[in-house]
């Protein structure tokens, strides 16, 4: 006895003819009263049909833009959902007026005649900017860049001889500890103030802010100070 997986759930039949039934009720009724307003507005009978065709031919466009996978642009997507939206809306509006006027609630003026007119060139302008922007690729967001060491944050044995550092007075900067022995003593004197003011030896992070240097710079002169730390608390054996 097999079951359906849940990625592939069973169709209901029910809800799909029913679904058909709804879509296919709504599109006659609305390409009738889209056609009966293009004819109230003046355009001539053998033409009236293009208004429904128009107006459903962009919210269907404009619906896929929104929601297929394949579009790559997010300006575009935004733009293809307010579209379709707007073009429900005008289907909504189409028929709503064309029904008021058939009652009587709603005479034909030049603002209705020249709004429905309007409806063929809107929607080839709209249109024609939203496959533009579906070409369009919207750019990956680029990760926050660390921060950068600065000059002084180098030593001679990361980087190599100082470069010259343009500034006003175009100076050279020098680097603040020019060999190991002294990056090491300056390391050892940070140290002692550091176990003086917590009582507890110096960490690779205070001792990378104490000398400006790099992650793996502090690591190693962390590494050395514990090193010799020990040897200083090894005693030695004297001769009896």
């Amino acid at each position: 006895m097999t079951t359906a997986s849940p990625e592939s759930p069973e169709r209901d039949w029910w809800v799909v003819v029913g679904m058909t039934t709804a879509a296919a009720s709504a599109a006659v009724a609305s390409f009738s009263g889209l056609r009966g307003l293009a004819q109230t507005a003046g355009w001539p009978p053998r033409l009236a049909w293009l208004l429904p065709i128009t107006i459903d031919a962009y919210a269907m466009t404009s619906a896929r833009v929104w929601l297929a996978a394949t579009t790559r642009s997010d300006s575009a997507r935004r733009f293809a959902r307010a579209n379709a939206l707007g073009a429900i809306t005008a289907s909504t509006a189409g028929n709503a007026a064309y029904h008021a006027i058939g009652a009587g609630l709603l005479a034909v003026t030049w603002p209705i005649v020249v709004l429905v007119g309007a409806v063929p060139a809107t929607v080839l302008g709209l249109t024609a900017h939203l496959h533009a922007l579906r070409g369009h690729t919207t750019p990956p967001r680029t990760a926050e860049a660390g921060p950068e060491s600065r000059p002084e944050d180098r030593t001679e044995a990361d980087t190599g001889p100082p470069t010259r550092c343009r500034t006003g007075a175009s100076r050279p900067r020098r680097p603040r500890h020019r060999t190991e022995a002294d990056l090491l003593a300056a390391a050892r004197h940070a140290d002692t103030r550091h176990r003086a003011e917590h009582g507890k030896p110096i960490t690779r992070d205070a001792l990378r802010t104490a000398l400006r240097v790099s992650g793996s710079r502090a690591t190693e002169l962390r590494r050395l100070l514990a090193d010799n730390a020990e040897t200083a608390d090894t005693p030695t054996s004297t001769p009896e």
